[in-house]
Order: C-alpha cells, then structure tokens, then sequence
C-alpha cells in the first residue's frame, strides 16, 4: 500500500503523468538488474558488464545501475523485485528465475509505475519489453548438429535428452526445437528435464540412462546447456566409455569450448551476449525516460499471460571445433591464450588455434 502511494505521489503530485515526470529525469535514471544466478559463468562475466556499460553510454555515463542476483532461488528473487520497488527505480531489468513465480513480482513493479523489461527469460506477468536469443532455434541448431554428427548411424543405437529445468520457459523451446529436428531421426532411449539446469543432477540422470539402457546402446546425448554437458561427460567417462558419443550444449563457456577442442564435446551454441544485452539496456532506457520501443523491437512475443510484448530476438550461431576462431575468438570473448592453457595447447596446435 505504502509502496503504491509512494509510486503514485512521485509523478502524480504535480499532476503531470509518468512519461513527463520521467522524461524530466533526463539522463540521471536508475535502472535495477535482476539476474538469476551465478553458476552459469555468462551471467557475472558477459551479460552484467555489457548492460552496465551500455546503459552508461546511452545516458552519458549519468545512470545508476542497482544489481542483484538471485543465486537459483526464486523467492529471493521476488524478495529483489520488491527491494527495487522500494528503492523506486526507473526500470526493471529482469532475468526470472522461475517465470511464473515472478509473475507477482512484474505486477507490483508496473503498480508502482516501474516498466519491467524480460531479459533472456520470458517472465510473465505485465511486463513491457523482452530480449532473448530465437530460443525454438537454439533446440533446432542443437538437434540439427547432433543428427549430422551421427551420420548414417543415427538410427543404430539410441541417444538420451537432457533437457533444462522446467521452471525455466526457454528450456521448454529448446526441447521443442531439438524434438523438431531429432524426431523420426534418431531413437530417444530416455528424456530427462534436469532440476535447475545443475551439472550434478545431469550427470546423476546420465548415469542412471547408462544403467537403464547399457553403454553400448548410447550413441549420443543431447544436452541442453554446456554445464549440463560436462556433469554427462564426466558419467561417460566414469561407466568407460572408450570413445565418447557426440554430445551437444550452448552458452559457449570457456569449459565447453575446451572440451570442444579437446574432442569431448562436440558442439555448443554461442549466442553472442552484446547484443542481447544492448538491446536490454536501450529498452530499459527508453521505457525509464518515457519514449517509445518503436525502433528498437521490431518483433512481437506472446508470453502465456500477455500478447504482443515488444521484443528483440537475437540469431544463434553453432559453435564447432571448426570455427571457433572465427566466432567466440573474434568478438573477444576468449583469447586464444585462455582456451589454450597447457593441457589443451597440442589439441589448439592441431586445430590451428594459436
């Protein structure tokens, strides 16, 4: 109650609407960042830098960026949410740990006045913008790779889906877009949707899939996220596998990328993090002075609570052994110099990377 007359008394005293009393903040707005957690190496590394530092050049360095991360748990992060409210920012920027638990969270923020943009995740709820890569895509360039790495032997054994956390409504479109690609294919011998995306309890599935189905059965394994990748590789390993079955991931994190070197992974999508988090950054902005998101999202989302939410969607590469000079290396997300450390340098030396 106090938050909401609070909202309402900071523009309506002077009985001038929000978009004036924001449009007269000018460039000295706070904006609050909500990320989800910090076991995924992109989130600290990539995507916090790039919006600050975005957000600093749109406002010529006069915007307050306020950062919290959830660390895996959605009710802190609902405990965030209000923390901002009370904080009155000018904009929300908010990564859900759970999309439909924050649904509650979004609505508040818009009662208060405070526009939510939906980054990487689809949160639901009232928000007014969201940015994230063309997910259903993503599941598709996962799916794609991985039935061209088994060739004509796709169909001679059987291969095991590891699917994301079912909290999460992008792991949803990974699914359906590798399903789309993998189906009629290749032989799904077990599906997995693995508990908040945590490499443990993917190499705890795998190892049970190994049990159920035999090794010699498992001729590939989708995974749905590198650090989901390395907890099945490691259960590969263990049950002795001598010759490792092609498995997916994405993210590109320096771990996956090492094992792509190496030959243990066979691919990862990189999805390149500037983009999604400029275009983050200009609708913060924008929604915090007032203005419009016209030519910033040209695409139109429809979340499972509201139609046509303005957004960016941003293309996805597949990343293999083959170009990853031309991708992560290029836009300076590794340097040769930290993917090539000792153990993996005669494997870079074969691969050309130097």
């Amino acid at each position: 109650m106090a938050v909401s007359l609070a909202a309402c008394g900071q523009a309506g005293d002077s009985g001038e609407s929000a978009e004036e009393s924001a449009a007269k903040k000018g460039d000295n707005i706070t904006i609050g960042l909500l990320l989800p957690e910090n076991q995924t190496a992109r989130y600290e590394k990539f995507d916090k830098p790039l919006i600050e530092k975005k957000i600093s050049e749109l406002t010529n360095g006069k915007a307050k960026v306020v950062y919290a991360n959830a660390k895996q748990d959605a009710t802190l992060q609902t405990q965030q949410v209000d923390t901002m409210i009370t904080n009155k920012v000018d904009a929300l920027i908010v990564d859900a740990v759970d999309s439909k638990a924050i649904a509650g969270g979004v609505k508040k923020a818009k009662d208060a006045g405070i526009p939510v943009v939906a980054f990487d995740r689809l949160a639901e709820g009232p928000i007014d913008a969201y940015t994230s890569f063309d997910n259903e895509e993503v599941g598709k360039v996962q799916g794609k790779a991985l039935v061209e790495a088994l060739g004509d032997k796709a169909k001679d054994g059987q291969i095991v889906m590891m699917n994301g956390s079912v909290t999460d409504p992008n792991a949803a479109l990974f699914k359906k877009g590798a399903h789309s690609e993998l189906d009629g294919k290749v032989n799904v011998g077990k599906e997995y949707d693995t508990k908040e995306w945590k490499p443990e309890n993917a190499n705890a599935n795998m190892e049970a899939a190994i049990s159920a189905l035999g090794k010699d059965k498992i001729i590939g394994v989708y995974s749905a996220n590198d650090g989901m990748a390395g907890g099945i590789i490691t259960a590969l390993k263990s049950a002795g596998f001598t010759k490792l079955p092609p498995v997916t991931g994405q993210d590109a994190e320096l771990a996956g990328v090492q094992r792509i070197v190496a030959g243990e992974q066979f691919m990862s999508v990189y999805k390149p993090y500037a983009p999604e988090a400029s275009a983050a950054a200009e609708m913060a902005v924008a929604l915090a002075k007032g203005e419009s998101l016209d030519a910033i999202a040209k695409e139109k989302v429809d979340s499972p609570s509201q139609k046509a939410i303005p957004s960016v969607l941003v293309p996805v590469v597949s990343l293999t052994k083959d170009n990853i000079k031309d991708t992560v290396v290029k836009d300076g997300v590794y340097t040769v110099n930290e993917i090539c450390t000792p153990k993996f340098k005669a494997a870079c030396d074969q691969l050309g990377l130097k």
